[in-house]
């Protein structure tokens, strides 16, 4: 009998360690296959990273740490590429701004802007899309009103094409571009005389 016993207890003994051992070999195995998985999606993803680089920032560059590297430089010539366009777009919007003002830079409409909002002023001048007129009066009363600046352009064959009105310094600042057939026909000077008179 106590052979028996000595026989089953030799038997359990085997099974344990042997699912003790399957446990780990299970274990190692899920463990390789893990790591063998997420191997193959960090060569997936370096992979994906590489085709958005230009080739003159990997070429040559075999060790990832290096493609890691050069995706970091070209990151940065991007960031430093659209600061240079970002800064160049305001330039070009600022000087457009002063084109379609008629002047030929943004410092003189400033100008043009703070002499208007100090006094009762009009200016009238030719612009990229024919004449334009900037011209100031109190938001109270008491100067020409808009309709009325309207009406002299039409009598002299001007047709508006746009016009923006701003407060400046409790002033209302209108600048109106209008359109000409021909500009032979229209005397600057006189316009702006009349517009003047009207105050």
């Amino acid at each position: 009998m106590d052979d028996c016993r000595e026989k089953r207890r030799r038997r359990c003994t085997k099974l344990t360690c042997s699912t003790t051992d399957n446990n780990n070999d299970i274990e190692k195995t899920m463990h390789r296959e893990t790591e063998r998985q997420r191997r193959q999606e960090m060569a997936s993803l370096y992979a994906s990273l590489r085709s958005l680089l230009p080739l003159h920032f990997i070429q040559g560059k075999r060790s990832t740490s290096d493609q890691v590297n050069e995706a970091v430089n070209y990151i940065k010539y991007l960031q430093k590429k659209n600061e240079e366009l970002s800064s160049r777009r305001d330039e070009l919007m600022l000087v457009s701004r002063g084109s379609l003002l008629g002047s030929s830079s943004g410092d003189d409409s400033k100008e043009d802007m703070k002499m208007m909002s100090r006094k009762n002023h009009v200016v009238v001048r030719q612009c990229l899309m024919g004449v334009e007129i900037m011209f100031s009066s109190r938001c109270c009363g008491g100067q020409p009103r808009f309709s009325s600046v309207l009406q002299v352009l039409s009598e002299n064959g001007l047709c508006v094409l746009n016009s923006i009105s701003s407060i400046v310094d409790d002033r209302l600042v209108y600048t109106i571009q209008a359109e000409v057939n021909d500009m032979a026909f229209i005397d600057l000077a006189e316009l702006e005389e009349r517009l003047i008179r009207m105050k």
